[in-house]
């Protein structure tokens, strides 16, 4: 039982950085590898073994080192170098063992005690910048919509559920004690803190980022206020998802948007927790009683979090297949998700973020209602189907841009389910291939065909081209300003 502490609190350690920080504590007392081997019992090849990372002391050892070099433990365990010649020795070996550094067929370079700080200062920046010009995310619209359309084919064969996120949110949750209802303040910051991070609100953060997380001092920065339509919650379990279900600096744009949904999908099932969501929802459907305000309110979360969390669910666990979008007032989509057979409008690419969704939909039809806050019901029948649409401009977003709609859509036979079901607004739409809202009526368009000329306004998140680097958009130099203004505190 004893043994098996030790190993469990040895678990996750950065073993190349506590051989920087032997390795460093070892000098400064003069010793070598033998010298110290004799006062612990072990062979200069095992300790050097440890020095270079390759391999994991037990606890137990980690203390007869302590003891040896009169250390406190903890300072060995530190997970900061200990020192900036260190920093830089860790980050040149990290570099030669990334794919763009390999790529150049070099041979492995051992870095001695002869080679000076400022050559490793050099070769750092140089495999930095190697890996930012290889691997920076694309930088293209056009691409960048392929890697959202097969992210989104990928989604819909898995029906949108995620097991291992949904693991990791259930076990974060249990080691906090959790047991039911809305995830409090306290809960959140609880689960935080197991997880070796605390939170830091400040009114400075970059405007570059939702988040930004301090490795050295494990600290994720937020601010107060909502960012982007994210609650602060969402925004720090946001960024703790990236580390517990394993994510690294993302390769490319595929792979950061991949990272993006899985960080947003941990926060989800972390604020609408598998089981009781499951269970709530598996007894409105026995009522027929199905409705995405309901897990607002139970769970005090947004709108479009409530109803992209029922996507997640309803089909793996009620098998009822479902569609999901969001738009705004002019019907151009930001995001879209279906596994009912929808067909939404898309581009030669298959693309659907940027195209503009028929006028009968009811997410455009929502903005026209009398209370666009509250559920708009209606039947579309459309050329893939009869689909029971629910629809709701999320009361969240900024009014003065008129709000973003929230569809949760699902196909006829399933309507039975939802409340609102009764409802007698029904519309037929021929999109996105027929003739149907795209093209004006022939009166209309004889009189004023040839004598318009709008401006358009351009819909920059989605057209222009995507700032390099492996965190699209980010400013670099913001974020280590920030950094460093806080370092301190």
């Amino acid at each position: 039982m004893e043994e098996t502490r030790k190993l469990v609190q040895t678990e996750g350690l950065d073993l190349v950085t506590f051989g920087q920080r032997l390795r460093h504590a070892r000098r400064a007392r003069g010793l070598t590898l033998a010298e110290l081997g004799e006062r612990v019992g072990r062979t200069p090849s095992v300790l050097s073994l440890i020095e270079n990372g390759r391999r994991e002391p037990r606890l137990s050892l980690v203390e007869q080192l302590a003891t040896a070099l009169s250390v406190p433990v903890p300072d060995l365990l530190k997970k900061q170098p200990p020192s900036r010649r260190a920093q830089l020795e860790i980050a040149l070996e990290q570099a030669q063992r990334d794919p763009s550094y390999a790529a150049l067929g070099l041979p492995p370079l051992r870095v001695g005690v002869r080679v000076p700080t400022d050559v490793l200062e050099h070769l750092v920046a140089v495999a930095a910048e190697l890996r930012a010009q290889r691997s920076k995310p694309t930088a293209t619209p056009e691409e960048a919509r392929a890697a959202n359309a097969a992210l989104r084919s990928a989604m819909r064969e898995r029906d949108n559920y995620f097991p291992e996120i949904e693991r990791a949110a259930g076990e974060a949750l249990a080691s906090a004690g959790y047991s039911g209802g809305a995830l409090s303040q306290g809960m959140l910051l609880s689960v935080v803190s197991k997880h070796g991070f605390s939170v830091r609100f400040v009114p400075d953060l970059p405007r570059s980022v939702r988040s930004l997380t301090d490795l050295r001092s494990h600290r994720i920065y937020v601010k107060q206020e909502p960012v982007g339509g994210h609650s602060p919650r969402a925004v720090i379990l946001q960024a703790l998802g990236h580390f517990l279900v394993g994510h690294d600096t993302p390769r490319d744009f595929a792979d950061f948007l991949r990272q993006r949904v899985e960080a947003n999908y941990f926060a989800a099932a972390m604020l609408i927790p598998e089981r009781a969501a499951t269970a709530f929802l598996r007894s409105a459907m026995d009522r027929r009683d199905l409705a995405v305000e309901d897990l607002v309110d139970l769970f005090s979360v947004s709108y479009e979090m409530a109803a992209h969390r029922v996507t997640n669910l309803i089909t793996h666990h009620l098998g009822v297949p479902c569609h999901f979008v969001k738009n705004d007032a002019s019907g151009i989509i930001y995001k879209a998700y279906q596994n009912d057979g929808v067909v939404f409008p898309a581009d030669v690419t298959g693309a659907i973020e940027g195209q503009r969704m028929c006028r009968k939909w009811s997410g455009r039809q929502v903005f026209s209602a009398p209370d666009r806050f509250s559920p708009h019901c209606q039947y579309s029948d459309t050329p893939s189907g009869t689909y029971f649409c629910v629809a709701q401009v999320d009361p969240r977003a900024d009014a003065a841009q008129r709000g973003f709609a929230i569809t949760l859509g699902v196909p006829f036979e399933h309507s039975r389910w939802f409340r609102g079901r009764e409802t007698t607004i029904r519309t037929q739409s021929r999109c996105p291939d027929g003739e149907c809202c795209q093209r004006a009526p022939l009166s209309l368009a004889e009189r004023w065909e040839g004598m318009a000329w709008p401006s358009a306004r351009a819909h920059s998140h989605i057209l222009s081209a995507l700032p390099a680097g492996s965190f699209p958009g980010v400013d670099d130099v913001d974020t280590y300003e920030f950094l460093e203004r806080h370092a301190a505190d």
